[in-house]
């Protein structure tokens, strides 16, 4: 032990902060050498798999876009079919309420006409009662002007 001591003494004795001799290029040869194998063995795989994670977040970003747009246009198409039934469904409303106001109106119609029907057909009921109720009034008349003219004739007899 008391070797490596001296000799590292006589070293240190010979140069200053840099020695340049043999060991200054076989140091950098070896710095390449390991730097070439990190590369190999790890550098470029982790760079690789870095690589590869960035092209699928970036497709998953395309397809998030393209996906939105779809979206966007469905959305649209949508809101256009929706305008579209709607004009619909108010023409039908309005077509509907025609019609209505159209059964309403015949109804209201026909009901006027079998209102007038059934007060022309009452009238006529009631002349017709009424002409039999004058003839029956006629005949009672009648009878009793025949009784008054049998007790008046009767009563100028008696005398």
């Amino acid at each position: 032990m008391t070797q490596w001591i001296l000799l590292a003494a006589e070293t240190a004795e010979s140069g200053g902060l840099f020695d340049i001799d043999a060991t200054l290029p076989l140091m950098a040869i070896q710095f390449l050498i390991l730097a070439a194998i990190l590369n190999a063995l790890f550098y470029k795989p982790l760079g690789k798999a870095i690589d590869e994670r960035a092209g699928y977040v970036q497709g998953q970003l395309d397809q998030a876009k393209k996906q939105k747009q779809d979206a966007i246009a469905l959305a649209e198409q949508y809101e256009q079919e929706l305008r579209e039934v709607r004009k619909e469904s108010q023409t039908i409303i309005a077509q509907a309420q025609a019609e209505a106001q159209k059964i309403v109106s015949e109804q209201v119609q026909q009901t006027q006409q079998e209102v007038i029907a059934e007060r022309q057909k009452a009238s006529e009921q009631i002349e017709a009662e009424r002409k039999e109720a004058l003839s029956a009034l006629e005949q009672q008349v009648k009878a009793l002007s025949g009784q008054i003219v049998e007790k008046v004739i009767g009563a100028e007899f008696a005398k």
